[in-house]
């Protein structure tokens, strides 16, 4: 009979070495362009997440929420864990993710930009450019994932 401490000082399995490599981090991924964008959205959303908190914190849990699922995104493309899950369209998700944070982040933007104060005035400012990348991000996912047909036809 093993003890506890015989079994933790005996190397893993190797069904137990195969599920912890699903984690290792692709750093390729973080230069790519979909890993830029992936970054950006995510630093501008913290600043705005900042820049609520410091003047008009109702709004702040759009940002902070928008934050978490940018950062989930981005730990699963980095990871290539979202392969895992292969009936999610992702595409698709990834897309929404974005057409709802472009939502999001107009309507709090324009509603913080009424309060005259000025982090408020830089969380509008901030939003906008967020908005603008987070429309890029869309129209790539839409023109290279979503629809690639169409692409091909044009070229023809």
């Amino acid at each position: 009979m093993l003890s506890v401490r015989d079994r933790r000082d005996r190397p893993p399995e190797e069904g137990v070495v195969a599920e912890l490599q699903g984690f290792a981090v692709d750093k390729a991924f973080f230069t790519s362009h979909k890993g830029i964008l992936l970054e950006t959205e995510l630093a501008l959303t913290l600043i705005i997440f900042i820049c609520f908190t410091v003047s008009i914190s109702a709004y702040m849990a759009a940002a902070l929420l928008e934050f978490f699922i940018t950062l989930a995104f981005l730990f699963l493309y980095a990871t290539q864990y979202y392969q895992h899950f292969n009936r999610l369209n992702w595409p698709c998700l990834d897309f929404l993710r974005c057409v709802s944070a472009i939502i999001i982040f107009l309507v709090v933007s324009f509603a913080a930009v009424t309060s005259r104060d000025g982090a408020a005035i830089a969380a509008f400012v901030f939003g906008i450019i967020l908005v603008s990348v987070f429309a890029y991000d869309a129209f790539k996912i839409y023109r290279t994932e979503m629809a690639p047909g169409a692409i091909q036809g044009d070229q023809q």
